[in-house]
């Protein structure tokens, strides 16, 4: 387009002017003084954004008895890359959005949304995005937790990169709810569980047998315990190792006969205990810490699961 045309064009969209001169008042002049004051000031720096500044969030689960505290790593990157590091822990990483490249044995695995990735400890390896924004869940555990219905030791991963819809799924929402609310006898039921499933289906280690002999007495001793210590219940560890069991046996033998694991009755048995005490006109926040829960948060999470309402919803509709 010609300069003389471009001219045309502003000057048709400019507001005519009128040829009067435009008196101004004292307010005016004060106006357009301070106005230019403003437009002179030096200016306070603004902080350079950084778009490589990684977004991780770490937290740490406690699994009870002799097993160190799990780590978990909540992240989303956009083009930050990893330097050349390894991990004492195995790495089990779940890709939640986009896909990463990391550089492992000698290659590189690119990991989509839904895949798991198990790095072993002490390997090298580095990360970074394959393609714009990726994010994932990762858990750093020690090799012992993924022993438990294994033979011969340490498992070996002989293809890191696994394709397994449904464990992704459960090791993302463990993840996930004890990295908010970090519950042990949780953390103990569902971690474990889930590590040795992921070795049991996917490295080279033979499974031990399923079988557990008096599986029904263990269950019932196991919560009858449960139910004495509602309010500091023993770990999974120590229950195990006073029936003679390894803890995965036991996680075994209590699923099997009482249909969920040893956190997910306790917590629905300390429902029913928590509807007793609102029933006398307890409230919310008392009888949380009363039948053990964590907190009022903790027992109205369990209260939506189990009855599909708050506490203090169920609270007001029974003492109508």
């Amino acid at each position: 387009m010609g300069g003389t045309e471009q001219q045309a064009q502003a000057q048709q969209v400019q507001p005519q002017r009128t040829q009067q001169p435009k008196q101004h008042t004292q307010r005016e002049h004060q106006t357009q003084r301070q106005a230019q004051r403003a437009a002179q000031a030096p200016r306070a720096p603004q902080a350079p954004q950084d778009p490589q500044t990684p977004q991780a969030r770490w937290t740490r689960a406690t699994l009870g008895g002799p097993d160190r505290p799990l780590d978990l790593l909540t992240a989303r990157f956009d083009r930050h890359r990893y330097a050349p590091h390894t991990h004492e822990e195995f790495s089990v990483g779940i890709c939640v959005l986009g896909a990463s490249c990391i550089e492992y044995r000698g290659g590189a695995l690119t990991v989509g949304e839904g895949s798991i990735v198990v790095l072993a400890p002490g390997e090298v390896h580095t990360g970074e995005s394959a393609y714009g924004t990726y994010a994932y869940r990762a858990l750093y555990p020690a090799p012992t937790l993924l022993t438990d219905g294994i033979l011969g030791g340490t498992p070996h991963f002989r293809e890191p990169l696994l394709h397994d819809p449904e464990l992704a799924a459960a090791l993302r929402n463990a993840h996930t709810e004890l990295s908010t609310c970090p519950d042990p006898l949780e953390a103990e039921s569902r971690v474990p569980w889930l590590l040795t499933a992921l070795a049991r289906r996917h490295s080279t280690a033979r499974p031990t047998s399923d079988t557990v002999p008096g599986a029904g007495t263990i269950a019932l001793a196991v919560r009858d315990r449960l139910a004495d210590e509602l309010q500091a219940p023993p770990s999974l560890a120590d229950l195990a190792a006073d029936l003679g069991l390894s803890r995965y046996q036991l996680l075994r033998a209590f699923r099997t006969t009482m249909g969920m694991p040893p956190y997910a009755w306790l917590a629905q048995y300390r429902v029913s205990r928590a509807r007793a005490l609102l029933d006398l006109g307890g409230r919310p926040a008392e009888v949380a810490g009363q039948v053990g829960f964590a907190d009022q948060a903790h027992m109205t999470r369990w209260f939506g699961r189990v009855l599909g309402v708050t506490p203090a919803a169920y609270r007001t509709g029974v003492r109508q």
